[in-house]
């Protein structure tokens, strides 16, 4: 019990900037097993984005509460998944081959390409997250939730299914290199279900063919051009399949 204690710490630790017990040290063995509760990490993050936008609805107009939904979120980890895209936006815009791009991903800079990106993807959280508070503030929260859980179980999805890129010592990702056990993947899936079945509708199940779509589409793209993944490309992964859950549940309200 001790053991999984930290392997869930270090997820906690490595993800997000919540405080973690001092007797929780590094372990490339234990962040190797940490993906397993990646989802789980979802769960914080979206129900403490969540809470903040319920309480602040009820003081403020729905553009603002959206934003502080929004940097509660960023806060939690230390936009660890932005950097990760914005990273991904300039390796992929500006770089034609395996190694430029790897190179253009490693440096701390951010470029134009990384910039507008990021543009992009905060205006799409923005305008969709109104939208869906305009349309309900419980309907609202659920989709917040789902979006946080549902973009991390994505990213899962492509660790389990392709190869690690970077074999350098300096990636800050190197020990998740490892395919997923299925034990782990299993372990992912049922942290997503409760997310799923918050809407008690069937319809929102069907979230999952825009997100297998949408992976399949960029573990092709990220094999294509550097043959696998590295840890920017999976915070790129998260981010848009954040905005796709967004987007759908904006789409399916009606029915859901």
């Amino acid at each position: 019990m001790r053991n999984e204690l930290r392997v869930f710490f270090t997820a906690v630790m490595f993800y997000t900037r919540i405080p973690c017990p001092s007797w929780v040290d590094h372990s490339e063995d234990y962040l190797n097993k940490a993906t397993r509760y990646f989802p789980l990490v979802g769960w914080m993050i979206g129900l403490m984005a969540a809470s903040t936008l319920y309480a602040c609805h009820f003081i403020f107009p729905p553009s603002i509460s959206v934003l502080l939904a929004l940097s509660v979120s960023v806060l939690m980890t230390g936009a660890f998944h932005e950097d990760g895209f914005a990273d991904v936006c300039d390796g992929f815009g500006g770089g034609w081959t395996s190694e430029r791009i790897l190179d253009i991903m490693k440096d701390s800079r951010v470029g134009a390409y990384g910039v507008i990106g990021t543009i992009l993807l905060f205006s799409f959280k923005i305008f969709a997250l109104t939208s869906l508070l305009e349309i309900g503030v419980i309907y609202c929260i659920k989709s917040i939730i789902l979006a946080h859980v549902g973009s991390r179980f994505t990213a899962v999805m492509i660790m389990r299914s392709h190869e690690y890129a970077r074999e350098d010592a300096s990636s800050k990702v190197k020990p998740l290199a490892k395919q997923l056990s299925n034990t782990d993947f299993i372990i992912c899936l049922l942290w997503l279900l409760p997310a799923l079945f918050i809407f008690q509708h069937y319809a929102i199940l069907l979230v999952m063919i825009p997100l297998y779509l949408l992976k399949r589409y960029l573990s092709s793209y990220f094999q294509k051009w550097i043959g696998g993944y590295t840890g920017d490309c999976l915070g790129a992964t998260q981010q848009l399949a954040f905005v796709v859950i967004l987007l759908y549940c904006l789409g399916q309200w009606k029915f859901i």
